[in-house]
Formats: C-alpha cells, structure tokens, sequence
C-alpha cells in the first residue's frame, strides 16, 4: 500500500476530532445514568435539616414542622407546666426517660430538652404510629381532673406529659423521639442535627 499523497497532519487532526467528539458524546450519554442515581430533590429535602423559628411562639402554644416525613411538635412550656412536671413520677412509665433510644444522650433530665421552656418532639405515638392530639390542662378533654397537659392518642388511648413521657397503663411502650436538634439562637433551632455536629 502507497502512503504517497497522504497528509499526516490531516488524519491526526480527524483522529482527535473524532476522539474528542466521541469522548463529549459518552458525557452526555453517562450524565443521564448517573443523575440516576442520585436521590431526588424531593427526597434530598425530606431528610434535610429543618431550621425553626420559635421567635412568635407564645408560652402554651404549640408549632409543628416537617421532618424527614414526619410531623415534629415545638411546645414552648408555662412555668407551670414545668412545675406540674416533677409531679407525674409515680404515673409514668419511664419518668427518668432511661430508654436511651427515645432521646440524644444531650437531652437529659424530667424536661428530655437542651432548653426547659421549649420541648422538641416527634409527633408519632410510639404504639401504633398514629400523631396524638395535643391537650392542654385548661382544654375541654375527658382524660381526668388530674390532667396536667400532654399528647393523647386518639388511635388507642395513649398519653404523654409535657415532656413526651409516656404514662403507665397505656398501649404506647416507650416515651415520644426526642429528635437530634440544636439551637442557631435564642429564636432559631436546627431540627436534624446533632449538637455535636
């Protein structure tokens, strides 16, 4: 075979012209594959950290966010409901809140908060996974004269105190998930992470 006549600088730029528009095509067609496999917006978001603005909540009142699809009560507490708290011992199923599981080691004591006025709560009854009504003291209810305040579950009768306690006698096991959480400020709190990270 002649080589005569062949222009070698014109082969090895259509070689690489060819390479490189090979190489940009094979991007294009792995970029779809991959995008694949990442999780979606949706999802991304669902498990995102959840920032709360606790600055307008009144003593009493309660505020609920999303997270990870799960309804998470802020429940800024009354002096009095913090005082009612030391009282309900001897009704309670875990009142020390020793199921490590239910709380971040951070969250400690009767009030299972890092700040006493403000509890930080998952919203789901730990018996069936029904979201109990919040019930104050003062409210119309039937759950008795002593009723301090707290979550009913209107599913199968479950109660907790202010502090997410589950009472004795009642089909819940264990105390509502306190979930990891932290403070930005004195009026923001980060739900989803930890205070150690």
């Amino acid at each position: 075979m002649s080589t005569e006549g062949v222009n070698k600088s014109r082969r090895r730029f259509l070689t690489a012209a060819t390479t490189v528009v090979g190489g940009v095509g094979t991007v294009f067609a792995a970029v779809p594959f991959l995008a694949y496999w990442q999780p979606s917006a949706k999802a991304q978001a669902a498990g995102a950290p959840v920032e709360v603005d606790i600055s307008k909540l009144e003593p009493g009142q309660r505020l609920t966010v999303e997270w990870r699809g799960k309804p998470v009560w802020v429940v800024r507490r009354t002096k009095q409901n913090l005082d009612d708290l030391t009282k309900l011992s001897d009704k309670l199923r875990d009142p020390n809140a020793e199921v490590t599981t239910q709380q971040p080691e951070y969250v400690k004591g009767i009030t299972r908060s890092l700040k006493p006025e403000y509890l930080v709560v998952v919203g789901i009854c730990t018996h069936l996974g029904c979201s109990p009504n919040y019930v104050k003291a003062d409210d119309a209810h039937n759950l008795g004269s002593d009723w301090k305040g707290g979550f009913f579950c209107p599913c199968h009768g479950s109660r907790f105190d202010l502090a997410g306690r589950v009472f004795q006698g009642v089909p819940a096991p264990t105390n509502l998930v306190v979930p990891p959480y932290t403070y930005l400020s004195d009026s923001r709190i980060v739900v989803g992470v930890d205070t150690k990270g």
